[in-house]
């Protein structure tokens, strides 16, 4: 898929780990895992606004699109 998820590098950045965020946005640590490996098929706007807040981000440093 050419959207890539680029939550891993953020949470790097903010120096967060993957349970602290779900902890804070209200997700499970596997519904995140799937989006930060790249699996997810979809995402909430929802979802999309409330892990932006909390890691002080655009949804545009969030995702990326590589022409394949």
């Amino acid at each position: 898929m050419p959207i890539n998820v680029k939550l891993d590098d953020l949470l790097y950045e903010r120096r967060m780990t993957l349970t602290e965020l779900a902890e804070r946005v209200g997700l499970t640590l596997a519904n995140l895992s799937i989006l930060k490996t790249g699996k997810a098929k979809a995402i909430r706007f929802s979802t999309l606004e409330a892990i932006c807040r909390e890691l002080g981000c655009q949804p545009g440093d969030l995702l990326g699109y590589e022409d394949e």
